[in-house]
């Protein structure tokens, strides 16, 4: 097209009215550069525009040193990671997180009750397991009371948490009563809860 513009400008140029073609066209350009650089302008407002009105939240994992990770292999392997709640006096609900190669990587705290309850929200337990990328966890609570059969809100509790651990992929392991003197694992007494 320019060139067409640049010969009808010559022809022009002739009869003498050249000059007002040849501003005509300069204006041309001018307004279509000028719509280009609008047109960056408001791409860079919309960019400002859409940006979210709230702070972005990053996410940052901070361990402790530690030992290397230990392989879990039964319900009585745990029984090293839960020393603690053997001793206390009031009921407390802590889960292990693991890998993919089922090595104990960290534990959570999820609740601290009282001498006969915990309460524990499917929430609590896996919000940490998903920030630690926690391919599965074990979750285990204490009975300062000795008695070391599942409660109606055991059983409850444990299939809770294994459906919510089926809709975010975090498998749940097991389950385990610690007293004093005993591990009570739910997945070997009550298997049919994970089938």
């Amino acid at each position: 097209m320019n060139s067409n513009v640049d010969s009808v400008l010559m022809s022009e140029s002739k009869s003498g009215s050249a000059s007002q073609v040849v501003i005509k066209d300069r204006r041309t350009k001018k307004k279509a550069q000028s719509k280009a650089k609008s047109k960056k302008v408001s791409s860079r407002m919309l960019k400002n525009h859409l940006r979210y009105i709230v702070p972005q939240m990053k996410l940052a994992l901070i361990r402790e040193s530690g030992p290397e990770p230990i392989v879990i292999t039964s319900a009585d392997s745990i029984g090293q990671f839960v020393e603690p709640l053997r001793h206390s006096s009031e009921e407390y609900f802590i889960a292990f997180h693991l890998d993919c190669k089922l090595r104990v990587t960290g534990f959570h705290e999820v609740s601290h009750g009282t001498l006969s309850a915990s309460l524990v929200h499917s929430r609590e337990v896996f919000k940490a397991a998903l920030l630690n990328n926690s391919h599965a966890i074990i979750v285990a609570h204490n009975h300062p009371s000795g008695i070391e059969d599942a409660s109606k809100e055991d059983i409850e509790t444990t299939k809770r948490l294994i459906a919510g651990g089926e809709l975010l992929g975090v498998q749940v392991i097991d389950h385990v009563i610690v007293t004093a003197t005993s591990l009570y694992s739910l997945r070997e007494n009550y298997s049919h809860l994970w089938f």
